[in-house]
């Protein structure tokens, strides 16, 4: 896999990243859209550690961008953007965080809870099962199961009106995601990442789906807290993935095409 891919004609001075950790090229389809706008860069980030994910995508963002660049990303990728801009932040000129994790701990309890809840009762086995193997040292070629856990919560937990459901065969890489998410977890919870906010010195957008297990108050109320230049788009019959919202896609690109 390249470490980068290219839409549409340069200078590249957006960046679109995508989510996971571990799943490459979910947002594609955003890249695909913003680049009849301007030239877009679409970074893969393959390693298994925290910090090595941020030095691919600064590497990636001096070698291939137009610096400072604006940085979308998406779920995974908006941590690690808000981690790059922290450390680097001659990098990037403003940063758009697209459906975040939680940056307190005291949001991040519900969302399994939430996810359980809007599943039926046969789905919601089915991600028990899933989650139990993944949780299992013994069972191997775990990237399958990952992948349909993933599936199974973007169609069934994670999504208000989805005009496009995920289908299997999407790739995961589950050592990425253990081995990143893990340390990204311990961060926040040690209040790490919110402390960030004091290195961040370009404008932060936070756009949310008003349905997304990830609760947005999670987002609004500490970055509202501890970011001067700090604005919350949310939007209405909105889950995980706003690209794919039969309500909501077309409010998300004029969002978005109006920040790049």
């Amino acid at each position: 896999m390249k470490p980068v891919r290219k839409w549409g004609h340069g200078p590249y001075c957006v960046a679109v990243i995508h989510g996971g950790p571990g799943a490459p090229g979910e947002v594609a389809p955003v890249a695909r859209e913003l680049s009849t706008i301007t030239g877009i860069l679409e970074p893969f980030q393959t390693a298994t550690t925290l910090d090595g994910q941020v030095q691919e995508l600064r590497s990636t963002l001096i070698e291939e961008g137009k610096t400072p660049v604006t940085l979308i990303g998406y779920s995974w990728g908006a941590f690690l953007s808000w981690i790059v801009a922290a450390r680097y932040p001659e990098l990037v000129k403003k940063l758009v965080l697209v459906a975040s994790p939680p940056f307190e701990e005291q949001y991040a309890a519900s969302i399994t809870q939430t996810r359980m809840r809007r599943l039926k009762k046969k789905e919601r086995e089915e991600a028990q099962d899933l989650l139990a193997k993944l949780a299992d040292p013994a069972v191997e070629n775990k990237n399958t199961y990952l992948m349909k856990l993933g599936t199974l919560l973007a169609n069934c937990a994670d999504s208000y009106d989805s005009t496009h459901p995920e289908e299997e065969g999407f790739h995961c890489q589950y050592d990425v995601f253990r081995g990143v998410w893990d340390e990204a977890a311990e961060l926040r919870q040690k209040q790490v990442i919110l402390q960030m906010a004091k290195m961040i010195t370009c404008p932060v957008i936070a756009i949310h789906g008003e349905t997304d297990p990830h609760p947005a108050e999670g987002v609004k109320d500490p970055l509202a807290r501890e970011l001067a230049d700090f604005r919350f788009v949310l939007l209405e019959k909105c889950g995980h993935r706003p690209w794919v919202e039969r309500y909501a896609a077309e409010k998300f690109f004029e969002v978005l095409a109006k920040e790049i």
